[in-house]
């Protein structure tokens, strides 16, 4: 059998060992043809719950396990990411429709998220604290206790883990619902790797699913944090649905993230990172660059040279040829994709390049003199499409770049970086990359967004991890009792 053989998984669920779903099953498709892979257990309500009631039973007794014991799990982890890397991006590549490259890169991110989970385990557990009486007086992290997850399809694997990894070493259990759309090589993946890891049974729950088991996983009264990652409409109900239980969500949400090209800039290496920045994943990426603000007396050079490599770009299959992008996720999200793409050109942008598609493949597109109300520049498109729009002074790039709900990720690039810096200053933004396009991740980064992109850096980074899963005790001791006047 092979590490993600269909025998252990078909119409499966894990809570530690593989049992039949509730809710029955749905079909495995692969995007780029078509073509049922297998088929993967749907989750239920009733899952989510008997999930969450043995995480929260399991989960003191791995919160009271040595530390060094729950990082040498986390570091077995990372290496069987590594060890069965290949077998994981084919899955990757088929199921999602990513290229090679970018299921190598979430493979590798996989395995950095699970070690630098497990230095998170031995992190300092608190500080003391002064106090004005004769004791001690310290504040101390404590697990939450059972950590929801909802992952996405666009990077399935590192948007699953960079979670999951963090809440197990932090001492948590977790219930994680990976997307239906991706539930192999993001979810089935992640339950594999901990199983052979070692992990005891019932502190990772791995519930393929759909809307409804979101909805029981927020609502569940033995989960106290969630942690989201999709849409800004989506994250508005998860957000709204966990305050009505009093609950700490950690919202990672949509972009309209914008890229800022000065008459300085290196033209060349600036159309290589704009058609990166929207055409990587067929621009299914949260920090894709949906706005191109390029200096008006380069913009036309730039927008020549932009459309003639989204013609170059060659479209198809990623598991059969040499391709740079592959297919969107499915039907409706390419109709969606291509009916902002009319409606802009309907609003006055010019097609400079693309916008046509056959089956799911859709065209990398570039949009030019795109009016500021045109869809496809003030929406979060989530497909393969560069608008373009000019501007004269700093001043008004930076009015430009901050004129927008989404606050995720902003792309700067110039000879001058104090003036990228300057720029920078006058954008609300969770990132920001000097010289660099918008898309990037890192294990050790504070990753997250503000305004409707959303509730901060809640993931990556030592701080951000123990602020997202653990609880502030403040605890006190002194050797009598306190005495009173009552």
């Amino acid at each position: 059998m092979t590490f993600l053989d269909p025998k252990t998984w078909t119409g499966m669920i894990f809570d530690g060992s593989w049992t039949a779903s509730r809710a029955g099953e749905a079909p495995v498709i692969e995007p780029a043809t078509g073509n049922e892979l297998g088929r993967a257990g749907t989750a239920g309500a009733g899952d989510v719950a008997a999930a969450a009631e043995t995480a929260g039973r399991e989960q003191q007794a791995w919160a009271a396990t040595p530390y060094e014991e729950r990082a040498a799990l986390l570091r077995r982890a990372g290496r069987l990411f590594e060890e069965h890397a290949q077998e994981i991006q084919d899955w990757i590549v088929r199921e999602s429709g990513g290229v090679p490259g970018k299921a190598a890169f979430e493979t590798h991110v996989a395995a950095q998220e699970c070690y630098e989970a497990a230095a998170l385990a031995g992190q300092p557990a608190g500080e003391v604290l002064p106090t004005a009486r004769k004791r001690l007086s310290f504040a101390r992290r404590v697990p939450v206790g059972v950590v929801g997850v909802i992952a996405p399809f666009n990077f399935p694997l590192i948007l699953g883990i960079r979670s999951v990894a963090p809440a197990l070493a932090l001492g948590n259990a977790v219930v994680f619902k990976p997307d239906q759309r991706t539930a192999v090589c993001g979810g089935y993946a992640i339950a594999r790797v901990f199983e052979e890891a070692g992990l005891p049974p019932g502190l990772l729950h791995v519930l393929p699913g759909g809307p409804e088991a979101g909805q029981a996983l927020v609502a569940d009264p033995n989960v106290p944090v969630i942690s989201f990652t999709g849409s800004t409409a989506a994250g508005r109900k998860v957000g709204e649905a966990a305050a009505r239980a009093l609950k700490r969500v950690h919202l990672e949400l949509g972009g309209n993230s914008a890229l800022v090209i000065f008459d300085d800039a290196d033209l060349d290496a600036a159309v290589s990172a704009g058609a990166w920045a929207s055409f990587f994943h067929q621009g299914q990426i949260c920090m894709t660059s949906g706005r191109h603000i390029v200096h008006e007396s380069v913009a036309r050079e730039y927008v020549e040279r932009l459309a003639a490599k989204a013609d170059g770009l060659p479209v198809g299959d990623p598991a059969t040829g040499q391709v740079a992008l592959g297919p969107l996720i499915d039907a409706g999200q390419r109709d969606r994709v291509h009916r902002l793409v009319t409606e802009s050109v309907e609003a006055g942008a010019r097609l400079a390049a693309g916008g046509s598609y056959e089956g799911l493949f859709y065209r990398p597109t570039v949009l030019a003199e795109v009016p500021r109300q045109a869809p496809a520049y003030a929406e979060e498109v989530f497909g393969p499409v560069a608008p373009v729009t000019t501007f004269s002074t700093l001043e008004e790039a930076a009015a430009l770049a901050a004129d927008s709900e989404y606050g995720l990720s902003l792309g700067i690039l110039t000879k001058d970086v104090m003036k990228g810096l300057a720029l920078a200053e006058q954008v609300p933004t969770g990132i920001v990359h000097i010289n660099d396009q918008t898309v990037d991740d890192e294990a050790v980064a504070p990753f997250g967004g503000v305004g409707a992109s959303g509730t901060g850096s809640r993931f990556g980074g030592t701080r951000a991890n123990l602020d997202a899963f653990t609880e502030t005790q403040w605890v006190t001791m002194q050797g009598d009792i306190a005495k009173y006047p009552f």
